[in-house]
C-alpha cells in the first residue's frame, strides 16, 4: 500500500536534491536501512539504526522506514523494556526487490513483452537458476504448466 504525501526516502520535495546534498532514490533508504540491520550485532533499536545510517536522518524518519518495512514483514521488532528492537527478516533484501519487480511489471501494459525481453536479458547461469526455481515451484504432473521446456 502506497502511503499519500511526501516520500521521506526523497526528501519533501521528492525531487532527489535538497541543500546541495545527493538525495536518496526511491527505495535506496528502505535498502539502507536492512543493510545496517543485518549487520548490527543482534536486535537493535531505531536510534542505534539512525547513529549507523550517520545521525543526518530524523529519528521520525527511520521510525517510518522501520515501520513501513516491519508493515512488509521485511523486518520484525520486540519489544525490551520501553524500547522496541529492530531485526532484519533473513530474507528481507529478496522480498523488497521481489515486490519493487513486481510493482513494476504490474505498471506495464504488455506484461509478456517486458518479461520476454528480461529473460532473454539474462546470463545463461541466471536463466538455469530461474529454470531450476520455476520447476522446483511447479513439480512435474501438477498440470499447471509453469515448469516445463527446456
Amino acid at each position: 500500500m502506497e502511503l499519500a504525501g511526501p516520500d521521506p526516502e526523497m526528501g519533501e520535495s521528492g525531487d532527489g536534491e535538497e541543500g546541495g546534498r545527493r538525495r536518496r532514490g526511491q527505495g535506496e533508504l528502505a535498502t539502507e536501512v536492512l543493510t545496517v540491520l543485518h549487520g548490527a550485532p543482534g536486535p537493535v533499536t531505531a536510534s542505534w539504526v539512525q547513529e549507523q545510517l550517520g545521525g543526518e536522518l530524523a529519528y521520525t524518519t527511520v521510525m517510518t522506514i522501520l515501520s513501513r518495512l516491519l508493515a512488509k514483514q521485511a523486518v520484525s521488532r520486540s519489544r525490551v523494556g520501553r524500547a522496541y528492537v529492530w531485526s532484519a527478516a533473513a530474507d528481507a533484501a529478496a522480498g523488497l526487490t521481489a515486490r519493487r519487480m513486481r510493482r513494476l511489471l504490474d505498471t506495464e501494459p504488455d506484461r509478456d513483452a517486458v518479461l520476454a525481453s528480461f529473460v532473454t536479458a539474462l546470463t545463461p547461469e541466471d536463466e538455469q537458476l530461474l529454470r531450476s526455481l520455476l520447476n522446483a515451484a511447479d513439480p512435474p504432473g501438477s498440470g499447471t504448466g509453469r515448469g516445463g521446456g527446456g
